[in-house]
């Protein structure tokens, strides 16, 4: 009964989410993570000891989101059916896979109609600022952001959900979120969001690595794995650089480079050897690519669940 606890949410969820993907008209938590960031970034950010009043906010809101899911599992937890459908709901909350690669092509679709509209629809979906960037540029950054966001927004939570369940996968999304609203280094957020982004780092600090293997592994070109880890490093991220780095290789692209990030030019690294043009089509390689992992991955946890516990 508890291998069935754990692996029917997993593939439930996977398949959900390869089915709706993330449609705007569902109630989301992230949402309402969203609203409480906000909310406390309002109040708190403001006066002096702002890093510790970030701080505060990242522990109270990961904390509580931890227990408040703990509590649900343990009060659901006699009534396997109603339990599972939950844990379900739940898990396929904070996976993103195939919105991911909806949003990637759909820059690349707008892509076709002109360069105004590439930029504008890249702008939803990366932090950099897209009003300069060239048709190459815009492409390079969509395949940045799958191979980043396929750590952040599918693996990371699955691998959290392996080992804490439910509530370790929402417990990643909020210090996911967290880092995403209040984690820049500019002005604002500086000290503010330092403790959210570091944390966020370390949460990340496995998911982004085996992330990488993976990918290099259902490509067939495990060899270059000394390559990626030894570009991954050159990342201004401690973890964004393994996956762009490992797709870099696998398609024989070149990634980084100098880009705005709000307003401040960041002079980023390159990434990868082949500094040469990316065509349209390769776009349906790189979706097999994230959907294998994804599968791969979860595969492989469910084996490791059913043999080991």
């Amino acid at each position: 009964m508890e291998q069935l606890i754990f692996l029917l949410p997993l593939g439930i969820a996977y398949i959900l989410d390869l089915i709706l993907g993330d449609p705007r008209w569902l109630p989301h938590p992230i949402r309402l993570f969203g609203n409480l960031i906000a909310l406390g970034e309002r109040k708190l950010n403001q006066g002096k000891s702002r890093f510790s009043k970030g701080m505060l906010l990242t522990l109270i809101l990961t904390s509580g989101t931890f227990l408040s899911f703990y509590l649900i599992q343990f009060l659901l937890k006699p009534y396997p059916i109603v339990y599972v459908i939950v844990q379900s709901i739940f898990l396929f909350y904070a996976i993103a896979n195939k919105s991911l690669i909806e949003e990637g092509k759909a820059v690349f679709d707008e892509l076709t109609k002109g360069i105004i509209q590439g930029r504008k629809r890249l702008s939803w979906i990366v932090g950099r600022d897209t009003s300069q960037l060239n048709e190459q540029q815009i492409k390079t950054a969509v395949f940045e952001t799958l191979s980043e966001n396929l750590s952040d927004g599918v693996i990371a939570p699955l691998f959290f959900y392996a080992i804490l369940g439910v509530p370790g996968a929402m417990l990643y999304k909020m210090v996911n979120t967290l880092d995403s609203m209040i984690g820049y280094k500019n002005e604002r957020y500086f000290y503010f969001g330092k403790f959210a982004a570091k944390l966020d780092d370390v949460f990340n600090y496995i998911p982004s690595r085996i992330t990488a293997v993976i990918m290099l592994l259902i490509s067939g070109k495990i060899k270059h794995l000394f390559n990626v880890f030894k570009e991954g490093k050159k990342h201004t991220s401690p973890n964004a650089g393994y996956p762009e780095a490992a797709l870099a290789y696998i398609i024989k692209c070149r990634f980084g480079g100098p880009n705005y990030y709000h307003g401040k030019l960041i002079d980023k690294p390159f990434i990868g050897i082949h500094d040469r043009k990316i065509e349209d089509h390769e776009f349906s390689t790189v979706a097999r690519i994230n959907h294998a992992t994804t599968f791969f991955f979860i595969v492989v946890c469910g084996l490791l669940y059913y043999f080991c516990c």
